[in-house]
């Protein structure tokens, strides 16, 4: 009687969202609150022949090393910066990822931010809640206005365009940045620092590389308008946290809005949870039903498909499949 392959699954996930890899593989499931490998997972790496991870688990060379039999990764996520991309590549280890399901959901999501601290929505709400909603005031809680405005998007893939086309539709001018051009958008290619000092609103949308991360710095905070608003959803560590922290509180910037951030959690005593022209939800840019199940169901694709020896369909390493 054959055995099935053993696969490390780091973190639990609804039974219904995983059908299809029961009776085809062992399962071993890490636990919720535990970010990356536990070492009750850990002590299974030698025979483990395929792992399911989660963004916010580190896969990296010692890991991959203790998995002599490894044969997939499969990272329920679009980018794939948590894992060490190259040491999978030099075993031959195909690295899974979950592109194009979680564009529309991301997008909406990051126009909620856009919006919500736009027009101060967590300090308005904050303000009823608290008993300072005595009368309709004139002059209170102004916002700013959209039409007109300039977002500027740091990044014009897939998601990056699909928040420009919502914003367009909120009358909103929309200027990028990014290697090069593209054609088809109602958008203006501009560089980086005339994207910074332009925009009123700014969008993160670009990937998490050695070249991004500390993008957002003191340097480019000190440059934008001081009425500019931050929204990231992309990766937390593109925004440097301590000069954030210090454009807010000296007002070098009027606000952010952040669905990730650097560390990730955000430990609840960083003061950026104490300045009402901050707000902070935790990474739920792709956080509704069908999303995220369907980003679970392409990560099992990805993992019989790396077991059963044929190309994964949603591979971020392609070039391993070249002779």
């Amino acid at each position: 009687m054959s055995v099935l392959p053993l696969t490390i699954m780091t973190h639990p996930l609804p039974p219904e969202w995983i059908t299809s890899l029961n009776g085809r593989v062992r399962l071993v499931v890490g636990p919720s609150d535990f970010a990356g490998i536990a070492p009750h997972l850990a002590e299974n790496l030698e025979e483990t022949e395929a792992i399911l991870c989660l963004l916010t688990d580190t896969i990296n060379l010692e890991i991959i090393s203790k998995a002599p039999r490894l044969r997939v990764v499969s990272n329920m996520a679009v980018g794939v910066d948590n894992v060490d991309m190259a040491a999978c590549t030099n075993r031959r280890i195909p690295v899974g990822n979950t592109p194009d399901i979680l564009t529309d959901a991301t997008a909406d999501m990051t126009m909620a931010l856009l919006l919500s601290a736009a027009r101060r929505l967590p300090e308005a709400s904050a303000d009823a809640r608290d008993g300072l909603w005595r009368l309709w005031a004139p002059a209170g809680w102004l916002g700013a206005d959209l039409r007109g405005a300039t977002l500027g998007i740091i990044g014009l893939g897939k998601i990056g365009k699909a928040v420009a086309e919502r914003a367009i539709g909120f009358g909103i001018k929309v200027i990028y940045t990014d290697l090069q051009p593209h054609k088809g958008i109602d958008a203006e290619f501009v560089s980086f620092n005339t994207l910074i000092s332009q925009s009123d609103f700014i969008s993160i949308h670009t990937p998490l590389n050695e070249s991004t991360r500390g993008l957002i710095g003191e340097n480019a905070l000190r440059k934008m308008k001081p009425t500019s608003i931050l929204v990231n959803a992309a990766r937390g560590s593109i925004v440097d946290t301590s000069a954030l922290v210090k454009a807010l509180r000296e007002h070098w910037i009027a606000g952010a809005a952040l669905d990730v951030t650097d560390p990730e959690p955000l430990p609840t005593d960083n003061p950026l949870f104490d300045m009402p022209n901050c707000l902070i939800v935790p990474h739920i840019g792709s956080a509704t039903r069908n999303t995220r199940r369907r980003m679970a169901e392409m990560a099992c694709e990805n993992i019989l498909a790396g077991l059963e020896g044929k190309n994964l369909p949603y591979c971020a390493n392609p070039e391993i499949y070249q002779k």
